[in-house]
């Protein structure tokens, strides 16, 4: 089955890791899907039953982003807060259907790993920082899977580099 690619990224067409990814998704129109919320909701106005319908068609679901001020994009947020709402997502006999469901996040992050370590300057590791995601997607019984993280983009940003992101990022998917 497709994996539904949900991309976050409010400059897509000048990212350097985020777009090579979706030009690389785009050679596999039968494995996957991309869905790019800033290009479908340029007002940021969300269609919220079209979302619902679209998340309902799939079984693997992967929430791309660019992981900076060590969050997620506005966008991101917003879409959490208005599709995975009472009685669909959530707390009723109708609710839970992204029950099941495996879903994962795609980070690229400016900053290197090592900065990401209790002894790092950001004191706190990736995992510790992507915890509300693991219990929002816990608390609406999904299946919340490890995530990818491409770290040291302010650093690297040679072509080889970038590709060894592509071929690493596949692999993640695929073994969803």
């Amino acid at each position: 089955m497709k994996t539904l690619v949900i991309v976050i990224h409010p400059d897509a067409e000048n990212s350097i890791i985020n777009k090579r990814w979706m030009e690389e998704l785009k050679k596999y129109p039968d494995q996957y899907h991309i869905h790019q919320l800033h290009e479908v909701y340029p007002t940021e106005k969300i269609d919220v039953p079209a979302e619902q319908k679209l998340i309902e068609q799939y079984d693997k679901i992967v929430f791309q982003f660019p992981f900076y001020w060590f969050n997620c994009p506005p966008l991101f947020k917003k879409w959490l807060d208005e599709v995975l709402i009472y009685g669909w997502a959530y707390g009723s006999k109708s609710g839970y259907k992204v029950s099941g469901k495996k879903i994962a996040l795609a980070l690229s992050i400016g900053i290197n790993e090592e900065e990401y370590t209790t002894k790092g300057k950001y004191k706190y590791t990736l995992k510790e920082l992507t915890r509300p995601f693991e219990l929002t997607f816990e608390y609406i019984k999904a299946d919340y899977q490890p995530f990818f993280a491409y770290y040291g983009l302010e650093q690297n940003s040679s072509e080889e580099w970038i590709e060894k992101s592509v071929t690493q990022y596949i692999d993640f998917l695929n073994n969803l």
